[in-house]
C-alpha cells in the first residue's frame, strides 16, 4: 500500500502508532510505549563547547529500564526542539533504530530522521511476528518532503525459514491497512482510496474517465459491471464486495450502475466492461488506442461465479505485481535503510581495555559496511523499478510509431506528397510543431487548401460538406477560425501523444494544456456521442467515416469524438478518430453541419 494523506506528518505518525498499538493489544502482544522523540542535531555555534564535539546521542543507560525492552534510552530522554518562527521542524539526528521486544512473540523496530539528499523527514515502524514456516514482517513508513504531501507505505512480507524467500503474493492484506485507510483519508493522485467498492451513476462517469487517464495515478482501478439479470444491490453484496476483499490499499474499485455502464462504454469504446465482468485498468490508460485496450485484463462473469475465492486471487494478481514493481515516490525513495544498533559488549578494564576497544572498532566497521551494502541494494532495486517502467513505456511508444507506417511505402509517399517531408519530421520528438503560418484562414475554402500543413492530421472525408459552410456562415461567426484553432490543438496533442507524453485523451489535453501550446476550449471538445445516437442505426451509420485500411479492414470507423464549431446545439461539427497509439495519426472524417440527431430532426 502506497498512498498519500492530507494529514500533517506528526498527526499521521500518531494515528499510525495508535492503530498499531491497538492491533498488537488485540493480538495478545504487549502494547509498545510511546516513541521517544529523536535527538535534535545541534546547530553549529562558535564556542569552546561546540568545538569539544556534540553530545553522545545514545546517552547513559538507565538501569531501571526492563532488560531487552528498550534499545536506545538516550532517545527516550531527549526533548523535542520547538519549531522556529516559520513553523519549520528542526532536523533530527540519524540515530539507530529503537528495538522493542513485546513479550516473547513480537519484535518492533522504530526509527525516524531526515530524508537522504532532500529536505524532509520520515518515521518508520517494522514489526516481526512468528509464522508457521518463518516470520511475518510488517513495515510502515511515513515520509514527508519539503513541498509535497505525506506519503504512507505499508509493506507486508513473509520470510521463510532458511532460504529467506519472500512471497508477497500470498500475504493477506494486513488488518492494519484496513484500519488506517478510512482514518487517513488516503488518496492516489485524484482518487480516494477506500475499503469497499463505490457505486457510480451516469453523472460520475466523466470523473471516472479523468481518473483513469490521470498521469499521477499509481494504483490500478478495478471497474465492475452488473449483469442484466441481477439487481445491483444483490450483485454488489454477494459478488463484488467478496471479490474485492484482497484489494484494500492495492487498488481503487468502482461498480457501474446500468446508466453509468452505457455512458462509460460509449466513451471508452476500446476499454469497455459489461455483462457482469470486472476489468482492471492499469495506470496510464490511453482511451483512444485499440492496442492499449488489450493491456487491461478482464475477469469474465463465468470465471467469477465458478469459484469466487479463486477469482478474488486472480483479480488481486495485477495490483500485487504493480505494488512490488512500481518505483517509489521520491520522499519514500529517500528513506534510508533501517539500522538497528548492534549489541555492544561491556568495555574491559586494565589489560583487557585495549582488546575491548579493538573489538568495538571492528564491530562498528562491520556494521557500517553492512548498512552501506544494504543501502546499495535498496538503491539498485529502485533503479530496476524505474528501468522496468521505462521499458514498458518505450514498448508502447515503439508500437505506436511503427503503426504510423502500416500503409507501406505508398502511405509514406502520399504523406511526403502532402507535406513535402516524411511523416517523422515534425511531430517526432525534437521536431517543430505546426509550421509558422502567416494569418489564419477566414474561409473554409482556404482552410481545406492548407489542411496538409498539419503533418499528423489526415483529412479522410468529403470536402464538399466543409466548403458548403462558406455559403451559410453568418458574418462574424468565425467558424473557419475556430476550426483552424481546433486543428492546431489536435496537431500539438498528436505530437505529444506519439511520444507518450499527452497524459490522457484530447479533452484532458484541452483541460490541462501545457504551457506554450495552443489552447482549445474544453467545453467544445466532446469525447463521444450520446447513447441515443450510438444506439440509432441510421445516425450511427452517418458517423461511420472513412479511415485507411491499416486502421480498420472495412475502411470505416465510428467517429463519435468531435469538436463543436461555433455556438448552438446545431452548429457545425468536426468529427475525428484519435489513432495516435495505433497508426500514430489523427483522422478527421467530417467537417460540416451537425449530423442527424434528436435536435436536428
Amino acid at each position: 500500500m502506497t498512498v498519500t494523506t492530507a494529514l500533517p506528518h506528526a498527526d499521521a505518525v500518531a494515528l499510525a502508532d495508535q492503530r498499531l498499538g491497538a492491533w498488537l493489544k488485540q493480538e495478545g502482544c504487549e502494547e509498545p510505549p510511546p516513541p521517544a522523540p529523536a535527538p535534535v542535531r545541534p546547530a553549529p555555534v562558535h564556542s569552546d563547547r561546540a568545538r569539544s564535539g556534540p553530545p553522545d546521542p545514545t546517552g547513559p543507560t538507565d538501569p531501571a529500564a526492563p532488560a531487552g525492552h528498550l534499545a536506545d534510552t538516550g532517545r527516550r530522554n531527549a526533548r523535542p526542539a520547538p519549531a522556529d518562527l516559520l513553523g519549520r521542524v528542526p532536523v533530527v539526528a540519524d540515530a539507530p533504530a529503537e528495538r522493542l521486544r513485546l513479550g516473547g512473540r513480537a519484535l518492533l523496530d522504530r526509527d525516524s530522521g531526515p530524508l537522504r539528499g532532500r529536505a524532509g523527514r520520515y518515521d518508520r515502524r517494522r514489526l516481526r511476528t512468528p509464522a508457521p514456516h518463518g516470520t511475518h514482517q510488517l513495515t510502515l513508513t511515513i515520509a514527508t518532503g519539503a513541498d509535497g504531501p505525506t506519503w504512507v507505505r505499508l509493506e507486508a512480507e513473509t520470510h521463510t525459514t532458511g532460504s529467506g524467500v519472500r512471497t508477497p503474493c500470498r500475504v493477506p492484506v494486513p488488518e492494519l491497512a484496513r484500519a488506517l485507510l478510512p482514518l487517513l483519508d488516503a488518496a492516489d493522485g485524484p482518487a480516494a482510496v477506500q475499503l469497499a467498492p463505490r457505486v457510480l451513476t451516469a453523472d460520475e462517469v466523466d470523473g471516472l474517465i479523468d481518473e483513469l487517464c490521470d498521469p499521477e495515478r499509481r494504483l490500478p482501478t478495478v471497474v465492475a459491471s452488473v449483469p442484466a439479470d441481477r439487481g445491483i444491490d444483490e450483485w454488489v453484496a454477494e459478488v463484488v464486495r467478496p471479490l474485492c476483499g484482497q484489494l484494500p490499499g492495492l487498488a481503487t474499485a468502482y461498480v457501474l450502475d446500468p446508466g453509468a455502464r452505457t455512458e462509460f462504454n460509449v466513451a471508452l469504446e476500446y476499454h469497455s466492461v459489461y455483462g457482469g465482468a470486472v476489468r482492471t485498468y492499469l495506470p496510464e490508460v490511453d482511451p483512444a488506442s485499440r492496442h492499449d485496450g488489450a493491456r487491461h485484463p478482464v475477469l469474465a462473469r463465468r470465471r467469477i461465479e465458478e469459484d469466487l475465492r479463486r477469482a478474488a486471487g486472480l483479480l488481486a494478481r495485477e495490483p500485487r505485481r504493480i505494488a512490488a514493481e512500481q518505483p517509489l515516490p521520491p520522499p519514500l525513495a529517500a528513506v534510508p535503510v533501517l539500522r538497528v544498533a548492534p549489541v555492544v559488549p561491556r568495555a574491559g578494564s586494565g589489560p583487557d581495555a585495549a582488546a575491548s576497544a579493538a573489538e568495538l572498532a571492528v564491530l562498528a566497521h562491520e556494521e557500517q559496511q553492512d548498512r552501506a551494502e544494504e543501502q546499495a541494494r535498496a538503491d539498485e532495486l529502485q533503479r530496476v523499478r524505474h528501468s522496468l517502467r521505462r521499458e514498458r513505456r518505450g514498448g508502447a511508444q515503439v508500437r505506436a510509431l511503427a503503426g504510423r507506417f502500416c500503409g507501406g511505402s505508398g502511405g509514406v509517399a502520399a504523406a511526403a506528397g502532402r507535406t513535402g517531408r516524411l511523416p517523422g519530421g515534425p511531430g517526432i520528438p525534437g521536431g517543430p510543431g505546426v509550421p509558422g503560418i502567416p494569418g489564419i484562414p477566414g474561409t473554409f475554402t482556404e482552410l481545406m487548401a492548407r489542411i496538409d500543413e498539419f503533418p499528423l492530421l489526415t483529412f479522410t472525408g468529403d470536402q464538399k460538406s466543409a466548403l458548403a459552410l462558406d455559403e451559410i456562415q453568418c458574418p462574424g461567426a468565425g467558424w473557419a477560425r475556430l476550426t483552424w484553432d481546433g486543428l492546431t490543438a489536435l496537431q500539438e496533442y498528436a505530437e505529444a501523444a506519439v511520444r507518450g507524453e499527452a497524459g490522457g485523451d484530447f479533452k484532458q489535453w484541452c483541460e490541462h494544456t501545457p504551457a506554450g501550446c495552443h489552447r482549445f476550449p474544453p467545453r467544445k471538445a466532446v469525447r463521444g456521442e450520446s447513447r441515443t445516437v450510438f444506439s440509432h442505426t441510421k445516425w450511427k451509420r452517418e458517423r461511420m467515416l472513412p479511415v485507411p485500411e491499416c486502421v480498420d479492414a472495412s475502411r470505416r470507423a465510428f467517429m463519435g469524438a468531435h469538436l463543436r464549431i461555433g455556438g448552438g446545439r446545431t452548429a457545425p461539427r468536426l468529427h475525428y478518430l484519435d489513432d495516435c497509439s495505433g497508426s500514430g495519426r489523427i483522422y478527421v472524417g467530417y467537417i460540416g453541419l451537425h449530423l442527424t440527431n434528436t435536435r436536428t430532426n
